[in-house]
C-alpha cells in the first residue's frame, strides 16, 4: 500500500480550523428567565450564528406587557442583547366581598393569597384561605370562596310545667322567654325559678349555646311567719310563694335580733331565717360618758337603752378622733368606742412659738441686767441740772479716782 495523498494528510488540520473558527464564531444558548421561555423553534439549539434572533414567550401565570420586546440577538460580541422585562404576573380577579365578614388580601398577582373571617356571632362556612394559581392557560383562585353563616343553636330546652316562646330559626341573639303554665282555680300556682329569658350566644369553638340553663316551674310556698312579741309591718298576704318578703317590728320593751326583712326563697322557706324579739329589760344605768375637752350635742339622757344612739363634738381648738355618732351596746359599752379630743395641731404650734417668745425675752432681760451690773451707767437724780452722768464703778476704782 502506497503513501496516503497530500490531502487527507492535511484533512485533521482543516477540520480542525473550520471546527475551531466555527465555534469561536456562535452564540450559546440564552440563559432560562424565570417570567418568559424560549420559543418552540429555538429550544432545541445549542448555539447560534453571530446575527441570529431568538424570541421568548411569557410562562404561564404571566402576561406580555404590550409594547416591550421579546427578542434578543447573538452580537459580534457572542453575547446575547439585554432584554426589559416584557412579562408580568398575572392578576387574578378580586375576591368581592364577604357579606359579614372581612376578606384580608394585600395582592392579587400569581401566587399571593386572601384570608377570611367573620363578624361577631357569624361563622366560616368553606376555607379561610385561597391562594391565586395556574388554572387554563390564566390564573385563579385555587378554591370556592367561603361564606359567613349566623351561628345556630339547638331549639330551647322544653321545662315541666312551663313553655316558650317559638322561633322558626334559633340562631345567635335570638331570645326565647319562659312562662308556667296556669292552674285551675284553688291550686296553688307555679312559680318560675331563675331567669325568665335566655339567649343564644357562642363557645369558644364558635358553636351556639343559650347563654344560661332554663328557668324551673315549680310551687313554692312558705309557711306564714310569725314573731314572739313583734308584728308584721309589711307583707301581709293569705299566702307566701316564691320571693315574698315580710318586714318585721318589736313590740315595745323587746329588741330585735335578726334581720327585720325576710324572702320566700325556691327551697319554701324563710332567708334569712325569722328574727327574734328579746325583752329589753329596764334601762341600764349607762351614763353619759365623759368627754374631755368636749361634749354630747344630741341624744345625751340620764340612762340609755341597747340601740340609743349619741353624738360628740369637741370644743374649739381641739380634734376629734374616732366617731362622732356612736351606739350604745349594754354594760357602759358603745359602738365604736368612745372618741377622744386632742389639741389641733395649729393650737401645739401656737403654743410653741408662745414658748419660744417667753424664753427669748428671759434671756434678753438677764443679759441687759448683767451689762448694768458691770459697766453701765444711769443718770444720777441729783445733777439734773448740770446733766453730770454719774458711773456705777467699783468702789476700788472710785477711791484711786479721788486720789487723782
Amino acid at each position: 500500500m502506497g503513501p496516503p495523498p497530500p490531502l487527507l494528510l492535511f484533512l485533521p488540520v482543516l477540520l480542525s480550523w473550520f471546527g475551531g473558527t466555527w465555534a469561536q464564531d456562535t452564540c450559546r444558548a440564552p440563559e432560562r428567565l424565570q417570567d418568559a421561555e424560549l420559543q418552540e423553534d429555538f429550544s432545541s439549539e445549542q448555539s447560534f450564528p453571530v446575527g441570529s434572533s431568538v424570541s421568548y414567550v411569557c410562562r404561564p401565570g404571566y402576561v406580555a406587557i404590550p409594547g416591550k420586546s421579546s427578542t434578543r440577538t447573538c452580537g459580534e460580541d457572542l453575547e446575547w442583547s439585554p432584554l426589559e422585562q416584557f412579562c408580568t404576573e398575572r392578576k387574578c380577579r378580586h375576591p368581592g366581598e364577604l357579606e359579614h365578614g372581612f376578606i384580608n388580601v394585600t395582592d392579587l398577582t400569581f401566587g399571593s393569597k386572601a384570608t377570611f373571617s367573620c363578624e361577631r356571632g357569624f361563622r366560616l362556612l368553606g376555607t379561610d384561605e385561597i391562594t391565586c394559581v395556574i388554572q387554563n392557560k390564566g390564573v385563579d383562585w385555587d378554591k370556592d370562596l367561603p361564606f359567613c353563616e349566623r351561628i345556630p343553636c339547638k331549639p330551647p330546652p322544653s321545662i315541666a310545667n312551663g313553655h316558650f316562646t317559638e322561633a322558626d330559626h334559633y340562631v345567635y341573639q335570638t331570645s326565647v322567654t319562659y312562662t308556667c303554665d296556669e292552674v285551675p282555680r284553688g291550686t296553688d300556682p307555679f312559680s318560675l325559678i331563675g331567669s325568665a329569658t335566655i339567649f343564644c350566644t357562642f363557645d369558644e369553638n364558635s358553636n351556639g349555646v343559650w347563654s344560661e340553663p332554663p328557668p324551673e316551674c315549680k310551687v313554692v310556698r312558705c309557711d306564714n311567719p310569725r314573731v314572739e312579741n313583734g308584728r308584721k309591718i309589711s307583707g301581709f298576704r293569705p299566702f307566701y310563694s316564691y320571693r315574698d318578703a315580710v318586714i318585721f317590728e318589736c313590740d315595745p320593751g323587746y329588741s330585735m335580733t335578726g334581720a327585720d326583712v325576710i324572702t320566700c326563697e325556691a327551697n319554701n322557706t324563710w332567708y334569712p331565717p325569722k328574727p327574734t324579739c328579746e325583752k329589753s329589760g329596764p334601762a341600764s344605768p349607762g351614763y353619759t360618758p365623759s368627754i374631755n375637752y368636749g361634749r354630747v350635742i344630741e341624744g345625751a339622757k340620764p340612762s340609755y337603752s341597747v340601740g340609743d344612739v349619741i353624738t360628740i363634738e369637741c370644743y374649739a381648738g381641739y380634734t376629734l378622733h374616732g366617731e362622732a355618732r356612736i351606739e350604745y351596746l349594754g354594760e357602759n359599752k358603745w359602738n365604736p368606742g368612745v372618741p377622744t379630743c386632742q389639741l389641733s395641731a395649729y393650737v401645739i404650734a401656737i403654743i410653741c412659738v408662745i414658748v419660744v417668745i417667753v424664753v427669748f425675752l428671759a434671756a434678753f432681760w438677764a443679759y441687759k441686767k448683767f451689762l448694768s451690773q458691770n459697766g453701765s451707767y444711769t443718770v444720777d437724780e441729783s445733777c439734773k441740772e448740770t446733766c453730770v452722768l454719774k458711773y456705777n464703778v467699783p468702789a476700788e476704782m472710785e477711791e484711786t479716782a479721788q486720789m487723782n
